[in-house]
């Protein structure tokens, strides 16, 4: 009976995206190459529209040479990773200490009844997807927010309007 041979699942890394692991696995001695397998997972995640597969995250593992369930340890532990398809915004709102005493709820609430959808969810259309994150590190501007990669600090509900109608 022939035997099977299992497609290596890397060829699910883009040339770029590899290359651009290739820079952080750099960084690192050789035999440490899995220390670049948070900003692995997040060249995947870019590459793949914002959210990781199982498959996806099994390619980046088997990239890094480690164990697939110590990258699915990463990627379920981080906030920053997305399991399932997210809209084209990505609404993360911190609701930890400072920017919960500084009114994270009241925006939190705010941006939930203007999109219409609760942490976790995608507006029908696909547009924007709200996530309630842990701190981004940006406590002097709170309460704020990250749409992408930028930051939006000292949020208002009239601020988050201004914001979010730039994006429709």
């Amino acid at each position: 009976m022939p035997q099977s041979k299992t497609v290596p699942k890397t060829g699910l890394l883009s040339e770029s995206s590899r290359a651009e692991i290739d820079r952080w696995i750099a960084k690192y001695p050789p035999d440490r190459k899995q220390a670049a397998v948070i900003a692995a997972l997040s060249i995947a995640q870019e590459q793949n529209g914002g959210w990781l597969s199982v498959e996806l995250i099994e390619a980046v593992a088997e990239y890094l040479e480690m164990p697939p369930i110590a990258a699915h340890e990463v990627a379920t532990f981080y906030t920053m990773y997305d399991l399932k398809p997210v809209g084209r915004h990505k609404v993360c709102v911190c609701t930890n200490i400072s920017c919960q005493l500084n009114g994270s709820s009241w925006i939190m609430n705010h941006i939930q009844k203007r999109l219409g959808i609760k942490p976790g969810e995608t507006t029908t259309g696909g547009e924007f997807t709200l996530k309630e994150v842990e701190c981004l590190a940006a406590c002097g501007g709170a309460p704020m927010m990250m749409i992408g990669k930028n930051y939006y600090e000292n949020l208002t509900p009239e601020r988050v309007d201004e914001i979010l109608d730039k994006l429709e």
